[in-house]
């Protein structure tokens, strides 16, 4: 196996009272949270946005829709397993989703550098086109912008989603319970190392691919079967961990995680020991957690086994009352330790 003479590995120090937008501010750690706490809701403070999900749910005309959008600016456009307009696509589908959302309608809005190959932008369309065909949702309206040459590295896409809620759950943070079993759908930490192997030219004997895919299937089947559903996240950039900080300090609870049910495919966790990364906190595009009572576990498990990607699935850990809004990990010999948000951007322009 080869290996790069160096890797553009990227973690900046969170300093107080930034004046300027950092890499770092992009990742979904610390540094983001803190633009959102410090810019985004104080200017936009809604109840919708208070739900700290990954979409809005809204009412119109008697029907709970739920509203979603994302932008993509993934370094490389085309990696093994997906490119950047499958990625469009499949992250808002999964987000509408996560809100427990059938979805039904896409946005895609274009941003063009100067110089970009008419080809290219045939490759990534036709992708869109086959995985918003694959997830059952329409796409039905848009834009284009051009930048100058220079100014736009290549081609970024931002999608907006729009999902129709037909039961009577409320699925999002504040649904959570103590007791409650978290349930996840499938091995981690694949989409991470197909963009950092692809981006640094590390060469495996077998190549990694993305885990990027619509979870429309998984879960339907969970919420056809009945079963009371109180919280689910997908995994995209920081991973398991920083999805379950995320849910841990929006539901005031307390995530026990056990290290060892988590799965990881030996590639993967080869490669992250490789370049000294925790396999917690790559990004996904095809994996979520399910937060559901402790009874409804087994069951949750069985329908995941046959419907969502990556399995098998596992059950990880469960939720306690107090202290609140941490995750706990357990190692294999037993120590626990806090698992916490990343400072910054651990791999920077991956989704």
């Amino acid at each position: 196996m080869a290996q790069p003479q160096t890797i553009a590995v990227q973690c900046p120090v969170p300093l107080p009272h930034r004046t300027e937008i950092t890499i770092g501010h992009g990742g979904g750690g610390k540094l983001t949270q803190d633009l959102i706490d410090r810019v985004f809701r104080p200017a936009f403070s809604r109840p919708e946005l208070e739900a700290q999900h990954d979409g809005a749910v809204v009412s119109a005309g008697g029907a709970r829709l739920a509203f979603t959008t994302d932008s993509h600016v993934v370094s490389p456009l085309f990696f093994p397993g997906g490119d950047i307009g499958k990625i469009a696509v499949n992250g808002t589908v999964n987000d509408l989703l996560m809100c427990g959302a059938r979805p039904l309608w896409l946005s895609a809005g274009f941003v063009l550098e100067e110089g970009l190959a008419i080809a290219t932008l045939e490759r990534v369309v036709a992708s869109m086109a086959e995985a918003a065909a694959a997830a059952g949702v329409g796409i039905v309206t848009g834009d284009t912008k051009v930048v100058e040459r220079g100014k736009g590295d290549g081609l970024y896409v931002t999608t907006a989603g729009v999902g129709l809620i037909e039961h009577g759950l409320k699925v999002g943070p504040a649904s959570i319970r103590p007791g409650d079993a978290v349930v996840l759908s499938g091995d981690i930490g694949r989409h991470g190392m197909a963009i950092m192997a692809t981006r640094e030219g590390l060469a495996f004997e077998s190549p990694i691919e993305s885990d990027c895919a619509p979870l429309v299937a998984p879960v339907q089947a969970l919420l056809a079967a009945g079963l009371e559903v109180h919280c689910m996240r997908d995994l995209t950039r920081g991973g398991l961990a920083t999805a379950l900080v995320e849910l841990a300090e929006s539901s005031r609870l307390l995530f026990a995680i056990d290290e060892t049910a988590i799965p990881v495919t030996e590639l993967v966790r080869g490669a992250c020991e490789i370049l000294g990364l925790e396999p917690a906190y790559v990004a996904n595009e095809g994996r979520f957690v399910c937060i559901l009572p402790q009874a409804q576990a087994a069951s949750a498990l069985e329908i995941l086994s046959r419907t969502a990607p990556g399995g098998p699935p596992a059950l990880i850990g469960h939720v306690r009352a107090a202290p609140s809004g941490r995750v706990t990990l357990r190692s294999v010999i037993g120590a626990e330790r806090i698992l916490d948000r990343l400072s910054g951007e651990q791999l920077p322009r991956i989704c």
